[in-house]
């Protein structure tokens, strides 16, 4: 889908994190994790809200940390699967993008955690076109810490490299990347903290994302809403499906791609499922159609 064919949107989640709520509540990350009943019912009822949305969306993305379990922890398979179950109930016609954070795959990965990752959910890092917009998928975890597989980092740094130069000989209408660790929550130049990547890496990428056009990155991780801008860059942070760390509702962001720009707006899951996407949004959609 190289050919630009008029607006489009998308639904933007992130961190369903199965046994996250559990251990928050209880004070125990590393273990606590033993129970996701609330969580099934989130992932069920975003799943539920995508299915009922009309027009339907282009495709569904999670943006990382798909269960709270950390590789070779007791609970990670169960909670995989029982996430695998709700997801299996998204229609047939929404596809769905799924990406690696840092409970997926770990805070410090290996080649072994990521091929574990890959075989479960898919490839950790791609890319795709719908409709002249170019998408790109990355593996944000390679960034906050490869040192045990630094040439997996190499890897998805010379591939990056080649996609962008593919997006520029082929003029997309716009790049937009889905990461899961945020490149910053409110402003480029803030401190390091564990919901950003640190600095020193960070420049790198913005620069090289505003170089390219990159028009927007979207993520997680956070489990709050946030974002900014780097130059025209813009930086989405999207708060969880799952737990809430801040005052945000358990949602889902719907994303509408124009020819002009990217607008983007949060819901709970209780409106987006009640009421679906607002007119305003819509309006956008049949401006060019």
């Amino acid at each position: 889908e190289y050919q630009w064919k008029g607006p489009f949107y998308f639904i933007q989640g992130a961190d369903p994190q199965f046994g996250l709520m559990k251990a928050w509540r209880h004070g125990d990350t590393l273990n606590g994790d033993d129970e996701w009943e609330e969580e099934i019912k989130l992932a069920e009822q975003a799943v539920q809200a995508v299915n009922k949305l009309n027009p339907k969306p282009k495709f569904f993305v999670v943006c990382g940390d798909l269960v709270h379990g950390m590789p070779g922890t007791q609970w990670k398979k169960k909670q995989e699967q029982d996430l695998k179950d709700v997801l299996k109930n998204t229609d047939q016609d929404i596809p769905l993008v799924l990406v690696s954070g840092n409970h997926d795959i770990g805070n410090t990965p290996t080649k072994e955690t990521i091929d574990d990752f890959c075989e479960n959910w898919g490839d950790d890092y791609f890319s795709y076109w719908v409709g002249g917009v170019f998408f790109l998928v990355l593996n944000s975890q390679l960034y906050a810490d490869s040192s045990k597989c630094p040439e997996l980092r190499q890897a998805q740094d010379a591939w990056l490299d080649e996609q962008l130069a593919v997006a520029a000989n082929q003029k997309c209408k716009h790049i937009i990347v889905f990461q899961h660790i945020p490149l910053f929550l409110s402003k480029p130049d803030e401190d390091d903290d564990y919901f950003n990547l640190a600095k020193s890496v960070r420049q790198e990428i913005m620069e090289k994302f505003h170089k390219a056009g990159i028009r927007a990155v979207f993520s997680g991780h956070y489990h709050r809403n946030a974002g900014g801008f780097y130059k025209d860059l813009e930086m989405v942070v999207s708060s969880a499906i799952g737990c809430q760390l801040g005052q945000d509702t358990h949602g889902l962001r719907v994303v509408v791609v124009t020819e002009e720009k990217v607008v983007h707006k949060y819901y709970s899951l209780t409106d987006l499922g009640s009421h679906g996407v607002e007119k305003e949004l819509l309006d956008l959609l049949a401006e060019q159609n």
